[in-house]
């Protein structure tokens, strides 16, 4: 019982570390496979969603993260390695997202963000030093589906719109929680 009550309470303790470490885990610079991932992940949202493709030609520039694992139990975390591309393609570059989270939840999934940045000021929130605090600086809107078919011109009114897509896995519950996304040194 003490040995099943001591694991229950370091998964959580493990989970809140890595999620709150400092050190980055991959490489920065030019990174073909996470560019070729986060394209197709942005294809995947384009062909589900296609006024995103109009999103996308009036934003400053779309934050795409292909592959954010997210896992808890009680207290949980989320991280992943995504890329900036700009309205004609080109990449900006390279961030981590990171989030801690903590209520009654259990499980484990991954899933695709993609961030389309409207205004200029949004895009130097992220880029600064500190970087972007979900929830703290612009304001951002998760577009759900069917919000997302439903976007026009004259509704974009927010600095970033979000979608989340492409889940896989079981995460159950209720939290509280946060997004730190910061920009990868080259």
């Amino acid at each position: 019982m003490i040995k099943t009550l001591r694991l229950i309470l370091a998964i959580p303790l493990l989970l809140a570390a890595v999620a709150c470490s400092t050190q980055q885990t991959s490489t920065v610079g030019n990174n073909p496979q996470l560019e070729a991932s986060a394209r197709s992940a942005l294809q995947k949202l384009n062909d589900t969603t296609p006024k995103t493709k109009d999103l996308l030609a009036r934003s400053k520039g779309v934050l795409v993260f292909p592959d954010i694992m997210k896992a808890g139990f009680i207290v949980g975390a989320q991280g992943g390695n995504g890329v900036m591309f700009g309205p004609d393609g080109t990449v900006l570059g390279y961030y981590n997202a990171s989030a801690v989270s903590y209520g009654l939840q259990a499980g484990a999934q991954t899933f695709s963000e993609a961030m389309f940045f409207m205004t200029d000021s949004a895009l130097t929130d992220l880029n600064d030093r500190n970087g972007l605090s979900v929830g703290v600086g612009p304001s951002v809107v998760v577009v759900d589906e069917g919000v997302g078919k439903s976007l026009t011109t004259t509704t974009l009114s927010s600095d970033v719109y979000a979608f989340i897509y492409g889940q896989q896995g079981l995460m159950a519950g209720l939290g509280v929680q946060g997004q730190k996304i910061t920009k990868l040194s080259r």
